[in-house]
């Protein structure tokens, strides 16, 4: 009997396992069209706080300044959006690649993949790598979210892939501001976080 009991357990398991699906879902950025200013400044600091339209009703932040990016996705804490960004001059991409966890009827958005540009050559700034940021989706109740891996893609055929695989193992556990970014192929543009 008690054999049987823990055979129909982990039978169990495995179904309840197995009826979580993970797919991806991808939105366009277009500043000009999706996005409403938040807030700027034309003067000597030239910022401006973008906030934009993401996967269902999943923003996307936006918040450029002296030609780089720092981007959040989804739901952050009133007035505690860190700083995430490449140390030299960088942007996103327009398209979005958002990790989709559906049980159900239930979908959540709980990672995103994101391509840059950057500029890490101040001798030759049209000279770009790419980079795929993976972020974890802050959601309505932990409003926690950041970036979780950086995979360099210029170069390399298996980016999508890899990145893909850091969102799925790594987002949802990541503690923002203490774990510890995965990092993915050499030479890795500079990449900072400073807490509000």
């Amino acid at each position: 009997m008690r054999v049987l009991m823990t055979g129909l357990m982990f039978l169990g398991l495995v179904h309840a396992a197995g009826a979580e699906e993970v797919t991806s879902v991808y939105t366009e950025i277009n500043v000009e069209k999706d996005c409403t200013i938040a807030d700027s400044d034309e003067g000597d600091g030239m910022f401006t706080d973008f906030v934009c339209n993401g996967y269902g009703g999943y923003p996307v932040l936006i918040y450029a300044d002296d030609a780089r990016e720092t981007v959040y996705y989804g739901f952050p804490k009133a007035g505690k959006r860190a700083w995430e960004s490449f140390s030299a001059f960088n942007s996103s991409g327009p398209k979005v690649e958002w990790r989709i966890a559906k049980n159900g009827d239930r979908t959540i958005p709980f990672a995103t993949i994101h391509r840059w540009s950057v500029s890490d050559d101040p001798d030759n700034p049209d000279k770009k790598t790419e980079v795929l940021v993976v972020a974890k989706v802050g959601q309505v109740e932990e409003q926690d979210g950041c970036a979780v891996g950086l995979v360099l893609a210029t170069g390399n055929p298996q980016a999508n892939d890899t990145a893909r695989k850091i969102a799925d193992e790594q987002a949802r556990g990541f503690q923002c501001g203490g774990d510890e970014r995965v990092l993915v192929g050499e030479p890795m543009p500079a990449f900072l976080r400073q807490e509000n």
